[in-house]
């Protein structure tokens, strides 16, 4: 049951995050919370996440272009790093309080309720018609960088933000595709730095296996992803996307995940 559900998930998300620009770290984090420490459980989403991306890169990083993630990508870098420091503190905190639910003894952590709130705001800037649309000037290319990166490092969070300063650059589809892969990996390689600290410190014996089977399965969603990219909208890909990560955010604040 693990293998089957963590690996469909990364198999699923992966092909419609290529689209969306986010949503596997931040959607494949709960489930993998469900059989490991939250810590480790964000370490090796995380993994998953730079390799997948690193796999995206090969099938549409030519398009990316180097000017915007000159501006954009290296100020994500830094503050992708406070992020998940941030991150990593609020992961040693105490439940909020404890509640019981239908004979369950349930906890409000305060790292899942921040990432919740988090999730459920970008969630509600992707669905709505009026916030899905909405960007801004290239001039702000920098704050961008700064604003996905931390965002980014703290719950995973970025495309939707990069999405908003991305917008307006005159790109195409396969270059806007790209070049937020790019940058994504950028931000990947920055917060493991500070993940890996969680790794380390709860290592998981004999997971080697999933690890590699939920990459395949990474690979896979992203490679299907790609052969359907000139047949589904942006629009379809948005929606669906944020109904599963505001439905995760849900459980995440109620401590059912």
């Amino acid at each position: 049951m693990k293998y089957f559900l963590i690996c469909s998930t990364a198999f699923i998300v992966s092909g419609l995050t290529l689209f969306s620009g986010f949503g596997l770290g931040t959607i494949l984090m709960p489930v993998m919370a469900l059989f490991f420490p939250v810590g480790t459980a964000i370490a090796l989403a995380a993994v998953v996440h730079l390799v997948n991306n690193l796999f995206k890169l090969t099938l549409l990083g030519k398009y990316a272009d180097r000017r915007i993630i000159f501006k954009f990508g290296l100020p994500a870098i830094l503050s992708a790093y406070l992020g998940a420091e941030i991150l990593l503190w609020l992961s040693h905190l105490k439940p909020l309080f404890s509640y019981q639910l239908l004979g369950l003894s349930l906890q409000v952590m305060p790292i899942k309720l921040v990432v919740a709130v988090l999730m459920a705001l970008f969630a509600l800037v992707e669905i709505s018609p009026r916030l899905s649309g909405f960007s801004l000037d290239p001039k702000y290319l920098p704050l961008g960088g700064v604003l996905s990166g931390f965002f980014g490092g703290l719950s995973g969070n970025q495309g939707a933000l990069r999405t908003v300063f991305l917008l307006r650059c005159g790109l195409s589809k396969e270059s806007f595709i790209g070049t937020g892969i790019v940058i994504a990996c950028l931000v990947d390689f920055s917060r493991l730095l500070v993940y890996r600290q969680s790794f380390l410190a709860s290592p998981v014996a004999g997971e080697g296996l999933l690890l590699a089977a939920t990459i395949v399965a990474a690979f896979s969603g992203a490679f299907l992803g790609n052969r359907l990219l000139k047949k589904v909208t942006m629009r379809f890909i948005q929606i669906l996307v944020a109904l599963m990560l505001f439905g995760i955010a849900v459980g995440l604040g109620m401590g059912l995940i």
